[in-house]
């Protein structure tokens, strides 16, 4: 006991982590791994960790992590594995904020994801890739996603949400209606005498996903405008699964979690490719990338959550809507409880709904550049986005944002509104 008027000394260290945890964190640290069994090479992995961007009173980071599951050959994977990423960032304004810059991400994903099938298309090969994109920046987790590869998150607390969509025609009636209503007709294989079997798929061309980059010899109502989902981890931390169907297809995300809790995030990744292709042997390219994010002090693997909740319903429910202020101005005393807070999330397959969302800034000089590919618009060339639809806007065509001529018909092809086979892009 100290007599009155005495005081205790508290260590440097220990007043530093004080200091650490009272202050906004701004970045976690993220540890990784990697695992693939191969059966036709054509699945590939993006890890690019650490990339820097200039803000005006610093550097910001952020680390970008992509699977690529190629069908009908490899081409389009590779071409999306190199070019994606540059793709989404130059549909980003330059000189924003953190927060801004977060918050634009969204619609540059849309941007590059469609810029990319675009540009790899004009190249008149016919193979296929699906894509989970991931963009993490501080504790925020960006998620696009075209096909039936998946991202999901646990939390420290054993939440698991599901960060993408799956775009397959068999669980996604949506799609399907979509589809038929663009002109493309949805049924299983024929196999004669009235027999059908198989997964649905789209025809022409037999692909079994409504939504992917590449696959031009299907018809364009495959479109590359992917589903995202943009979160807010707490200080707790959580971890990524981003698979290829060949896990998704023998695993659970409770299976995937529960195999490998524990362990490190290299060690994961390798014991969910193991669980996936062990009770059958390697019926197709399985890939899986596994990523830590937690506080930098914490030690890895993270430490087992309490016993977890069970259930479908539970994942939805659980993702706490952004308030109206700013999460990133908000200081707290207390120990936030550990609920993701869901940010951003759209589906629709419409440009007109996707690049209609405001940039948080007001650039005026991106007012004449094609929304998709970034190229200049001379005033008076370019379309807006809302010519030809049913939306009130379309009788007001000066409202932006605008499309070069090219990237108009890549719209009006993926919205049923130009015969397939009725010729490519333009050149710009």
């Amino acid at each position: 006991m100290l007599s009155k008027g005495e005081h205790q000394t508290v260590p440097l260290s220990v007043l530093l982590k004080r200091e650490l945890a009272n202050e906004k964190i701004e970045s976690p640290e993220l540890s990784h791994g990697q695992a693939s069994q191969s059966k036709k090479g054509e699945d590939f992995t993006f890890v690019k960790t650490e990339c820097q961007r200039v803000l005006g009173d610093g550097v910001a980071t952020y680390s970008v992590f992509g699977l690529f599951d190629g069908h009908n050959g490899s081409a389009a994977a590779i071409y999306s594995k190199e070019n994606l990423l540059q793709n989404v960032l130059s549909a980003i304004p330059p000189d924003l904020s953190r927060d801004e810059w977060v918050a634009a991400l969204p619609r540059a994903l849309v941007a590059g994801f469609v810029k990319t099938d675009k540009d790899f298309q004009e190249k008149a090969k016919t193979s296929g890739t699906t894509v989970t994109f991931v963009i993490i920046e501080g504790w925020v987790v960006t998620v696009a996603s075209v096909g039936d590869s998946r991202c999901i998150l646990e939390s420290a607390e054993g939440g698991i949400y599901y960060l993408s969509a799956d775009h397959r025609l068999d669980c996604n009636e949506e799609e399907r209606e979509r589809i038929t209503a663009c002109g493309g007709e949805v049924g299983r294989l024929n196999a004669g005498g009235g027999t059908e079997i198989g997964p649905l798929r789209c025809w022409p061309g037999g692909l079994c996903l409504s939504r992917s980059i590449g696959d031009m010899d299907v018809g364009e109502y495959i479109v590359p405008v992917p589903y995202v989902k943009q979160v807010k981890l707490t200080t707790a931390g959580g971890r990524l699964v981003i698979a290829s169907d060949g896990v998704w297809d023998a695993l659970s995300a409770e299976s995937a979690i529960e195999c490998s809790r524990g362990m490190p995030a290299d060690a994961a990744a390798s014991q969910i490719v193991k669980d996936a292709v062990q009770p059958k042997g390697i019926r197709d390219d399985t890939t899986c990338i596994v990523v830590d994010i937690q506080l930098p002090e914490k030690s890895n693997p993270p430490p087992p959550p309490p016993p977890k909740r069970s259930g479908k319903g539970v994942f939805k429910s659980m993702f706490r809507k952004k308030t109206s202020e700013s999460s990133s101005n908000i200081q707290k005393d207390f120990c936030e409880p550990d609920v993701v807070e869901e940010l951003f999330e759209e589906g629709s397959a419409s440009l007109s709904d996707r690049l209609d969302a405001k940039y948080p800034v007001c650039n005026m000089f991106k007012l004449f550049i094609c929304a998709v590919c970034q190229v200049e618009i001379k005033p008076g060339q370019g379309v807006s986005i809302h010519a030809g639809s049913s939306n009130s806007r379309s009788s007001r065509p000066w409202d932006g944002p605008f499309l070069c001529s090219s990237c108009q018909e890549k719209k009006e092809a993926m919205e049923g509104r130009r015969p397939f086979g009725d010729g490519r892009y333009s050149s710009e």
